[in-house]
C-alpha cells in the first residue's frame, strides 16, 4: 500500500488528478515536460494551457456538455472551479481567457501542499505502485514508444487542427455584427454574414489553398468533431453552410435577413483584445490562410495574433485497454487519462482525470477502484471507453446516447434530455451520500490568485 501516487503530464487531466489526489490527501508527484520539452502547439510553460479552443461548450442540463460540466462541479473540480472564475462572454456556453485559465490553475496546483511538480520529461512508464499517465494527445515520443509496447500494439492516432485567432481592433464592424444565435446569451459572437456570391468565392478559393505537407498527414484521419474547414469543404460545396458556417437564428442588421452564410468569432481573453473563429480549424499554409480568411467580410484587414495549424493526436484503443475506471486491465494501479485514454474534448479529458483521480485515491489507501453509475455521464463515459468496440474505435465527446435510456419513452427531445439529467445527478448525488469522505472534498486549500 501507498500514500503516494505519480501523475504524469500536468495538462487538464492530469491536473485534475492532481486536485482530487491532493483534496483526499493522498500525496502526488506530478510531472510536466514543458517548458524543458516543448511542443509544436503550446505556447507557454503553464499547466492546462488550452490549445485548439478556449470554449468548454455548452452549459444548459440539456445539453450532454452540460450535465457532464454539473457532475464534475459537485464533484468539486478543479478544472470547472477556475473556468468559471475566468469565463468570457459565450452565450449559453462555458469559454475561458485561456492565458490567465492555464496561469490560475498552475497557482492552484503549485500551491496545494501534497503535490510537488517536477518539470521532466518521463521517457518511460513509471514502476511506482499507483501511477496515473495523462500526457495528452502530443506524447513524447519515447513515453509514447513505451505505452505502445505496454498495451502490445501501435496507437490509434488522428490529427487534429487548431483555429486561427486574430486582433479584435481588426475586425470591420461595418460589416461584421454581434448577436448569438436566437438572440440566446446576449451579443456575446462577432458575425460576419456573407450574399450567396462572396460565400461562393470564398470557398473556391479555400478548396483550391494549398495545405501543409507532411506524408503523415495523408496516413491518419481526421476526428468528426473537429474536421478542419478544407476537408469539410471537400465534401460538397453546401457543407460549409450547414456546419461552421450555418446561417440560422441570426439576422443581418444592415439587410433585416438571414445571410447566405455566416462566420462566427468567439472572444478569447478577458480583455476582449482577441477573437478566435468558431469551428475554422485548419491546416492550410500560413500564407493561405491570410489570404483566403481575410476574404470574409470584416475580415478583410484582420491582423492575425495565431495562425492555423495541425497537431497529431494519440490515443490507445481504450477497450481492449482500459476498466470503466481508466485503471488498465494489465496493471492494477496504471491509469490512463486524458486524450491518451480514448475520450475527446477538453470536458471529457478533465473528467477522466477527476475519475482516475478518484480511483488512484483508493488504489493508494488499498481499495479496488469504483465505477460510477451508468446514468451519470461520468459513469456513461467510463462505460464508453471500457465497452466500446475495439475493431472501430474512435474517441467521443459526451452524448446522450451514451446514457441508458429512460423506462419510459418521451418525445419532447428537450424534455427527454432534461430527464436523463435530473435521473443521472440523482443518480450522482445518492453515490456521495454512500460513498461519504470518498467522494467528499478535504478542507480548503490556501486560495491562490495563480498570477504570481
Amino acid at each position: 500500500m501507498t500514500a503516494r501516487v505519480t501523475v504524469v503530464g500536468g495538462g487538464l487531466a492530469g491536473c485534475e488528478a492532481a486536485w482530487q489526489l491532493a483534496r483526499r490527501g493522498v500525496e502526488v508527484d506530478l510531472h510536466e515536460m514543458r517548458p524543458v520539452r516543448t511542443t509544436p502547439v503550446h505556447q507557454s510553460g503553464d499547466l492546462a494551457e488550452l490549445v485548439c479552443s478556449n470554449s468548454l461548450r455548452g452549459n444548459a442540463l440539456d445539453q450532454a456538455a452540460g450535465l457532464l460540466k454539473e457532475e464534475m462541479r459537485r464533484m468539486d473540480s478543479l478544472v470547472l472551479r477556475i473556468a468559471e472564475e475566468v469565463r468570457v462572454p459565450a452565450g449559453s456556453a462555458l469559454a475561458v481567457d485561456r492565458g490567465l485559465f492555464a496561469r490560475r490553475i498552475t497557482g492552484m496546483v503549485e500551491e496545494l501542499p501534497q503535490v510537488r511538480l517536477h518539470r521532466q520529461e518521463i521517457p518511460r512508464i513509471p514502476e511506482d505502485p499507483v501511477t496515473i499517465v495523462a500526457t495528452g494527445p502530443l506524447t513524447s515520443d519515447l513515453l509514447a514508444a513505451d505505452i505502445a509496447a505496454f498495451v502490445g500494439q501501435a496507437h490509434l492516432y488522428f490529427f487534429d487542427a487548431v483555429s486561427p485567432v486574430v486582433e479584435a481592433d481588426s475586425i470591420d464592424y461595418d460589416r461584421a455584427f454581434r448577436a448569438s444565435r436566437y438572440g440566446k446569451g446576449g451579443d456575446d459572437y462577432v458575425n460576419c454574414p456573407m450574399t450567396d456570391e462572396e460565400y461562393r468565392a470564398f470557398y473556391e478559393a479555400l478548396v483550391s489553398a494549398e495545405c501543409t505537407s507532411g506524408h503523415d498527414f495523408e496516413k491518419g484521419f481526421f476526428f468528426e468533431g473537429c474536421l478542419p474547414i478544407e476537408v469539410i469543404a471537400a465534401r460538397g460545396e453546401e457543407t460549409l453552410r450547414f456546419g461552421p458556417m450555418k446561417p440560422v437564428g441570426l439576422t443581418e442588421p444592415h439587410t433585416g435577413r438571414r445571410p447566405h452564410a455566416v462566420v462566427q468569432l468567439r472572444q478569447d481573453d478577458l480583455a476582449a483584445s482577441h477573437y478566435s473563429l468558431v469551428g475554422f480549424q485548419t491546416h492550410l499554409k500560413w500564407g493561405e490562410q491570410k489570404r483566403v480568411l481575410r476574404m470574409i467580410p470584416g475580415l478583410e484587414d484582420a491582423a492575425f495574433v495565431r495562425y492555423g495549424m495541425i497537431h497529431r493526436n494519440t490515443y490507445v484503443n481504450a477497450p481492449e485497454v482500459l476498466e470503466p475506471t481508466f485503471e488498465t486491465r494489465l496493471r492494477p494501479g496504471l491509469f490512463f487519462a486524458g486524450q491518451m485514454s480514448g475520450v475527446e474534448g477538453y470536458v471529457e479529458s478533465a473528467a477522466s482525470g477527476l475519475l482516475a483521480g478518484l480511483g488512484a485515491a483508493r488504489r493508494a489507501r488499498g481499495k479496488a477502484p469504483l465505477a460510477l453509475p451508468e446514468e451519470t455521464a461520468l459513469g456513461a463515459l467510463g462505460r464508453y471507453i471500457a465497452g466500446g468496440d475495439p475493431k472501430s474505435y474512435q474517441p467521443t465527446n459526451i452524448a446522450f446516447g451514451l446514457l441508458p435510456p429512460l423506462p419510459h419513452r418521451i418525445r419532447d427531445k428537450r424534455r427527454r434530455r432534461l430527464a436523463l439529467a435530473h435521473r443521472a445527478l440523482e443518480a450522482l448525488e445518492g453515490v456521495r451520500a454512500r460513498s461519504g469522505a470518498e467522494t467528499h472534498p478535504a478542507p480548503e486549500p490556501a486560495a491562490s490568485t495563480g498570477e504570481g
